[in-house]
């Protein structure tokens, strides 16, 4: 695996091998990988012939207060993960390349409407960054396909709208939920967990959307009641909680009762972490 750290670097080696006539595929993180990372590159993997990760912790969607300084930042131990993951190239950006003039003065994109609910609403700006980021690494990068986790369910409907509305010529593919045997969602963030609450508390958020999914299924139309139950028993749990809210899965508006396909979107604060999740269901 070659790893660089400049556009014009990242640029040179894609168009080496467009003109060998390969398929590029292209995983975007903000590095400390872990287990659900690796299943994103493998999912770029089925669909091309050239992997490329890069790894840019991007200020612009942190809030204040928010942990952009303590975020971790493991980049020898990736560069083992993604070199025994048969990743082809790493992108080790810098923010001296990607907002040569600051964050606050670079041109930003907002896909309205969808960036101020759920966690737009908790994190004001959050989306405006992903947004940004994610459209600037497409154009340095030029990806075929670029994989999402679903985990970030919002993030994945924004950045499909993003690349619909722009016209950007890349294909976006999502990859399921990666799980730990207790349920819980893989996060960069598990690691400010600790181990009670990562063993015990932390799986209660997948229960309660597991639980409120069987209620529907089972023919339980009061949404309300169900969002009701879930912050009761999260914050019973241990959890801070933020939101519950069952879903349109593509306008992320609320569901009404006779949609067929609806996901349940979930956020709660653990001790030092904020932790997210979803169950996306027909039924």
């Amino acid at each position: 695996m070659q790893t660089v750290h400049t556009i014009a670097d990242v640029q040179a080696f894609v168009g080496a091998r467009r003109a060998e006539g390969l398929r590029v595929g292209f995983v975007p993180t903000m590095g400390n990988l872990h287990g659900g990372h690796l299943t994103l590159v493998e999912k770029a993997k089925q669909h091309s012939d050239v992997v490329v990760v890069s790894i840019y912790v991007n200020p612009l969607q942190f809030g204040p207060n928010e942990d952009y300084d303590s975020y971790p930042r493991t980049v020898e131990q990736d560069q083992q993960l993604l070199t025994e993951h048969g990743v082809n190239l790493l992108y080790a950006a810098s923010t001296n390349e990607i907002y040569p003039e600051g964050s606050d003065n670079h041109t930003h994109v907002t896909v309205d409407i969808l960036d101020g609910m759920h966690c737009g609403s908790s994190r004001p700006g959050f989306f405006r960054g992903i947004a940004t980021v994610v459209t600037k690494l497409f154009n340095i990068v030029r990806p075929d396909i670029a994989v999402f986790g679903e985990k970030d369910f919002q993030q994945l409907t924004i950045i499909r709208k993003m690349v619909s509305d722009l016209c950007l010529p890349v294909e976006i593919i999502g990859a399921p939920i990666a799980r730990e045997d207790t349920g819980l969602a893989m996060s960069s963030r598990n690691g400010y967990l600790s181990a009670e609450e990562r063993n015990d508390i932390a799986p209660a958020l997948y229960r309660c959307l597991s639980d409120a999914r069987s209620a529907i299924q089972e023919g339980e139309t009061d949404f309300d009641l169900l969002r009701r139950d879930a912050f009761a028993r999260m914050a019973e749990a241990g959890f801070k909680p933020d939101y519950f809210n069952i879903c349109n899965p593509q306008t992320l508006l609320p569901a009404t009762h006779n949609e067929r396909s609806l996901v349940i979107l979930a956020a709660g604060y653990l001790g030092k972490a904020r932790l997210i999740d979803n169950i996306y269901f027909d039924r």
